[in-house]
């Protein structure tokens, strides 16, 4: 891809975030985010446990299930949405966690 088409394929992703973000709706177009987490792999106890807007519907899949995370590690979270999967790992890694 040429330079301009990294452009803007960047403003039309930015775009695309940013208008979930200010409305709220899940990232699928689907009307309940729980559900779509869920069907990426999440459980309900997941989408139960998060604070509400939390969980945007924009998630990929589940890392938490497979990152193995240990008490005391710190987690980075480089998504696009609410910090889903961070207040989920903050249950793994605990109080000594980042």
């Amino acid at each position: 891809m040429t330079r301009l088409e990294n452009d803007n394929l960047r403003k039309v992703v930015r775009a695309k975030y940013s208008k979930i973000a200010e409305v709220g709706k899940p990232g699928c177009g689907c009307s309940d985010a729980k559900s779509t987490s869920i069907e990426r792999g999440y459980s309900s106890s997941d989408v139960n446990q998060v604070p509400d807007g939390s969980n945007m519907g924009l998630g990929c899949g589940n890392p938490k299930a497979i990152a193995s995370l240990n008490p005391g590690e710190t987690v980075l979270d480089l998504g696009s949405g609410g910090g889903f999967d961070c207040f989920l790992a903050v249950n793994e890694v605990g109080k000594q966690g980042q």
